[in-house]
C-alpha cells in the first residue's frame, strides 16, 4: 500500500502543485485548505506524512505543527515537512523548534520535495519497508566527541565480524569531509570512494558495485571522498547516503557505518535506518556531558532505547571517573567496556594494519570480538536461515 500524505495549503495553485508532485511518486494524497481542517483530517486519518504550507488563514502552518505534536500520544510521530517563504537559517530553526521534521523554502523543487519525503518516510516508517530491503543489519558507530576511538572500533569490529564470525561486511566511512579509513587501512589516494557511487546522479547497484573496495582482511569498503571539497557531491537533498545504505543492506549481513559527529541530514538518515547505534565514549567529564546530550537528542528523534548501545572505550585508563559514576550520571547502563591498550592501538594505526588483523588474541582484540558478538545478535538467526534455504534437500 502506498503512503498517504496530507497536504495542507490554502492556495489552490499550491494544492495542485504539491499534489501532482507527490502523486507522480505514487503517493495517495489528501488535501486540507486550512489548519483546523488539517488537524481534523490528521486526527481522523493519521496520514503517513504531512506537507504543510506555513502561509495559512487563521492558525499558521507552524501553529498546526505544534497542535499535532501536542495531540500525539503513546510515542506516535507523524513526520511533517513545513513549507515557508524564508530561506535563512532562522526560518528553518523556527520550524524545527515548532516540531517540524524538515523545512523547505518556496518555491519547491519537485526533486527536492521527492527526496525529502522519501527520506522522512524511511526514517519514521521503517516497519513498512519491504522485507527484502532489510536482510542485513546496519550498525552505526557514533563518537560522543573527537578522539574517543570511534573509527578504530568501527574498523576493528567490522574485521571481527568478517574474520571471526564469518559474516559478510561492508564498512562505510560516513565522515565525508575528513574520513580516515583510507589512512588507517593503508589505502592509496586513488582508491575508489563513495563519489564513484553517486557520479551518475542516481545511486544503483551497478554504480555502487564499482565504488566498493575490497580490503585484504575480507571486509569490503565504501571510502569517504579523497578530498573535503568532493563531499558536496554526496547530496543530502537527494539522500544519497540513505539510498546507498538501503542497497548495501540487501547485499551484506552487516553494514558498519562510521558516523560523523554532526547531526546533519546525512547522519539523521543513518540514525533512521540503523538497527544498532553504538555510542562510543571515554570516562572524562566533557565526554560524559556530550553523551548526556546525545542521549537526549536520540530521545527527541524517537530512537528506541533498545537500539542504543553505550560503549566505554579505554575503560581501564585512569581518569578519576569510574564506570559506575558514568552510569549514575547518565541514568543508563554501559553495555560494553573496551580495555585501554595504547601500545597495540597506536602500533596498528601507524602500520596501517588494524589490531584485529595483526593481534586478535590481545586483550584489546578480545574485547572488540565481544563487541562484535553483541552487535551480531539478531543477525545470526537470519544467517542460519539463509544457509538452511541454500542447503540441498537430502
Amino acid at each position: 500500500m502506498s503512503a498517504r500524505i496530507l497536504v495542507v495549503a490554502a492556495q489552490s495553485a499550491m494544492q495542485l502543485q504539491l499534489g501532482n508532485m507527490l502523486r507522480r511518486d505514487g503517493y495517495e494524497i489528501a488535501i486540507a485548505p486550512d489548519g483546523p481542517e488539517g488537524l481534523r483530517q490528521w486526527t481522523a486519518e493519521r496520514p503517513d506524512l504531512v506537507a504543510c504550507d506555513n502561509d495559512l488563514p487563521g492558525p499558521s502552518g507552524m501553529e498546526l505543527v505544534m497542535r499535532i505534536r501536542q495531540a500525539e500520544q503513546n510515542g506516535s510521530h507523524t513526520p511533517i515537512i513545513l513549507l515557508g517563504a524564508g530561506t535563512d537559517v532562522e526560518a528553518k530553526v523556527a520550524a524545527l523548534r515548532a516540531g517540524a521534521d524538515d523545512y523547505l523554502a518556496k518555491p519547491v523543487h519537485p526533486q527536492e520535495l521527492s527526496a525529502r519525503v522519501r527520506g522522512l518516510l524511511s526514517r519514521f516508517h521503517r516497519a513498512e519497508q519491504p522485507q527484502q530491503q532489510k536482510s542485513g543489519r546496519v550498525v552505526a558507530f557514533y563518537g560522543a566527541k573527537g578522539g574517543v576511538g570511534t573509527t578504530t572500533l568501527a574498523i576493528n569490529t567490522a574485521i571481527a565480524l568478517k574474520r571471526e564470525l564469518k559474516r559478510s561486511v561492508c564498512l562505510v566511512d560516513a565522515n565525508l569531509q575528513f574520513g580516515d579509513h583510507r589512512v588507517f587501512l593503508d589505502l592509496g589516494p586513488d582508491s575508489r570512494s563513495i563519489v564513484d557511487a553517486v557520479s551518475a546522479g542516481v545511486v544503483d547497484l551497478d554504480m555502487l558495485g564499482r565504488a566498493i573496495v575490497r580490503h585484504e582482511t575480507g571486509v569490503e569498503l565504501l571510502l569517504a571522498p579523497p578530498s573535503p571539497d568532493q563531499a558536496e557531491l554526496v547530496s543530502h537533498e537527494q539522500h544519497h547516503l540513505l539510498r546507498i545504505i538501503e542497497l548495501l543492506r540487501t547485499l551484506y549481513d552487516h553494514v558498519v557505518v562510521d558516523m560523523n559527529e554532526r547531526f546533519d541530514d546525512h547522519m539523521l538518515d543513518v540514525i533512521g535506518v540503523a538497527d544498532r547505534l553504538v555510542v562510543v565514549m571515554t570516562a572524562d567529564l566533557s565526554c560524559v556531558k556530550n553523551v548526556r546530550l546525545v542521549l537526549e537528542t536520540m530521545a527527541q528523534l524517537q530512537v528506541p532505547q533498545d537500539r542504543l548501545m553505550l560503549v566505554l572505550n579505554r575503560a581501564n585508563a585512569f581518569t578519576g571517573i569510574s564506570a559506575k559514576s558514568v552510569e549514575h550520571v547518565l541514568k543508563r547502563s554501559i553495555e560494553h567496556q573496551v580495555v585501554n591498550d595504547y601500545r597495540s592501538a597506536i602500533s596498528a594505526l601507524n602500520s596501517g594494519t588494524p589490531f584485529m588483523a595483526k593481534r586478535p588474541e590481545s586483550a584489546l582484540g578480545k574485547d572488540v570480538l565481544e563487541l562484535a558478538r553483541m552487535v551480531d545478535q539478531g543477525a545470526a538467526a537470519s544467517v542460519e536461515l539463509k544457509q538452511l534455504e541454500l542447503s540441498p534437500v537430502r
